[in-house]
């Protein structure tokens, strides 16, 4: 009995320490979009949550996806892949985020993110040109010696295409959006 209560206890502690650890990796960065060109003077607020940051084999599985099938097995792939994060956005339930990505630079990380966009029913129903767009994507710069020097921007509908040099790059839908006033939680705002 002695030993079943040990067990049960150490069991517990285990897993108390694992939501610990999990809930640790949460970073949540609060930013502001701005409208550039023309949706100048439009302006709303920006969450990103990141649970976890994808794995070098999400990667691959997306390159081969889009060496496949250019941005329609991308997004496809996207779709399947479980969520590392969220993008939440006013007047929505948000996005999942299926891949994110931190990198070091010299005054601190830029962190990308790219997830398949939900195609509204008007969009569908209207088989209108933004139905082609079926991915949401961004960038942010975080810089850690100072804050206000903290920049993004954010591709609400974008596509994934290979240029005539022969380069991975965005084409949007609209105009991309910079991002202003980030706010990384996670490493606190001084």
């Amino acid at each position: 009995m002695r030993f079943l209560r040990i067990l049960q206890s150490t069991t517990l502690l285990s897993v108390l320490l694992a939501a610990l650890t999990v809930f640790g990796q949460v970073e949540t960065i609060d930013a502001r979009a701005r409208g550039t060109s023309t949706q100048m003077g439009a302006d709303f607020d920006v969450k990103v949550t990141i649970n976890q940051y994808s794995s070098s084999e999400d990667r691959a599985i997306l390159t081969a996806a889009f060496q496949k099938g250019g941005n329609d097995e991308l997004a496809k792939a996207l779709s399947k892949m479980k969520a590392v994060g969220r993008l939440s956005l006013p007047s929505t339930v948000g996005y999942s985020l299926g891949y994110a990505r931190s990198i070091p630079t010299p005054t601190g990380r830029k962190i990308r993110f790219i997830t398949d966009r939900p195609i509204a029913i008007a969009e569908q129903w209207g088989m209108t040109r933004s139905e082609q767009y079926s991915l949401t994507a961004g960038e942010i710069d975080i810089n850690d010696q100072d804050k206000d020097k903290s920049t993004g921007v954010l591709f609400p509908a974008a596509k994934l295409k290979v240029n005539k040099d022969g380069d991975l790059e965005f084409e949007l839908f609209k105009n991309p959006w910079k991002l202003t006033h980030i706010l990384d939680w996670s490493k606190g705002t001084k």
